[in-house]
């Protein structure tokens, strides 16, 4: 098979696998493709190596092509062919902060998400000052939806600062912020340096979250109609080998080269496993549905989980929120993600949307649903 060049920026996450283990492990080769693997500083710089076709696709933060369809961020336009990772974000909170949480009676051995959310409310001195890395981020998203939820408007009452994932750990040292949401493994580095502490798993606040997409430049399908078909099986089969228990070891030695992430395995290890360390005191948290790659049709770009992301994005900035509904579902390409595993068709939902938050796994931490076809 004729071995076709493709160029795919990253940002050196856990959430990165399914395109370095395609790479690694010849999923990518076995399509006829072979993957030029370029990692970026921060999202804004990958999302304008994409725009400026810099490479051919990349890892993107779920709501980057939604808002950018929306007119928000910039004029390039991107397709989602595909959702490279479901959760895998972490929210911590300085020592400090979480110590009044737990004068205040918070036990180490709660998990709810609410519990947690009113605790957090109670235990802040004024303005809490948030880190995420980038302002239109499921790990932003997550928080509105939460903190809104529990009684403390946003984003209006909170100070969202925009923070690279790598310097989490050296922003909450330095006493920028009083809280973060981050992807693994660095909120997990956060922790090892003994600067925060894990109060709650992302996919406590929404269990289905798609964190990453698989994005490309709108119209670009249309010009490398195979290879774009090509790469999608190429991660949907990553994907299946990543979430087999037996190979999160293998996964995270590969993870761990200097060439990707350049930290300890055991470290990403957690990540993959859900055997999160929480303290510098060695506490530990098991989340089961913490990182998904293709369990439960995790890699298929629902529309109605793209509706979703628009109507938060619209509710939060004065946009129509159905004709943002509209225009996010139209960013999840799914019939691009159902032409390229057409031989697989007994793996892929009879429907393009549905009711977010009505079944497990999937729920939101306050019960509420989210039903497309009820906004239209």
């Amino acid at each position: 098979m004729t071995q076709h060049l493709m160029s795919v920026g990253y940002m050196p996450l856990v959430d990165s696998a399914p395109l370095i283990v395609a790479h690694e492990l010849g999923f990518a080769a076995e399509e006829g493709l072979t993957l030029d693997l370029q990692k970026a500083a921060t999202w804004a710089l990958l999302r304008d190596l994409l725009a400026l076709e810099k490479v051919d696709a990349a890892h993107m933060l779920a709501p980057v092509p939604i808002s950018q369809a929306m007119g928000l961020g910039g004029s390039a336009r991107f397709d989602a062919l595909a959702v490279l990772s479901r959760n895998g974000t972490v929210v911590g909170a300085s020592r400090e902060l979480a110590a009044r949480m737990h004068d205040n009676g918070l036990s180490a051995s709660t998990r709810s998400a609410a519990d947690i959310g009113h605790a957090l409310v109670a235990a802040r001195r004024g303005t809490i000052r948030i880190g995420v890395p980038f302002p239109f981020s499921m790990h932003a998203e997550l928080l509105y939806y939460w903190l809104s939820s529990v009684g403390l408007p946003a984003p209006q009452g909170v100070e969202i600062r925009t923070v690279p994932p790598r310097m989490m750990s050296d922003a909450i040292a330095a006493g920028d912020i009083d809280v973060f949401c981050v992807g693994e493994p660095w909120g997990s580095l956060a922790v090892e340096s003994g600067e925060a502490e894990l109060i709650l798993p992302g996919a406590s606040i929404w269990a289905a979250a798609p964190e990453k997409v698989l994005a490309v430049r709108k119209g670009w399908t249309e010009t490398a109609p195979e290879r774009s078909r090509r790469l999608i099986r190429a991660v949907w089969k990553a994907g299946k080998w990543l979430d087999r228990p037996e190979n999160h070891m293998v996964t995270a030695e590969i993870l761990s080269r200097p060439g990707y992430l350049d930290i300890s395995a055991d470290i990403i290890d957690r990540a993959l496993s859900g055997d999160l360390v929480t303290n510098r005191s060695g506490g530990r948290l098991h989340s089961s549905g913490f990182m998904a790659f293709h369990n439960n049709m995790a890699s298929f770009p629902w529309k109605s989980q793209a509706a979703w992301i628009g109507h938060q994005i619209a509710s939060r900035v004065g946009l129509d929120r159905l004709t943002a509904e509209r225009t996010a579902s139209d960013v999840f390409r799914t019939d691009i993600f159902r032409a390229a595993l057409a031989d697989e068709a007994h793996a892929l939902p009879p429907e393009d949307s549905k009711i977010e938050g009505a079944a497990h796994p999937g729920l939101f931490f306050d019960g509420r649903i989210f039903d497309i076809q009820q906004n239209e």
